[in-house]
């Protein structure tokens, strides 16, 4: 397995579908490709940004994308 050079952002106040662990749910982004994963029990879930896009509600807005590695 190759290790990712993304570093997991975990999500706070979330709660894992699988074992209802909370604050066990970190995000990783790597090719386009968003994948969730529990540090719990290592439940994991993957979303393409089409599938991400046709999840979004009708009336959601997005107000930004905070970027911690942009100066």
């Amino acid at each position: 397995m190759a290790l990712s050079k993304n570093k997991k952002r975990f999500i706070a106040g979330a709660t894992c579908p699988a074992c209802n662990q909370l604050d066990s749910i970190a995000l990783t982004l790597e090719n386009a490709v968003e994948t969730l994963t529990c540090v719990h029990c290592g439940y994991t879930q993957t979303q393409t940004p089409k599938q991400a896009t046709s999840a979004t509600r009708q009336f959601e807005q997005m107000i930004g994308v905070f970027d911690p590695n942009e100066n």
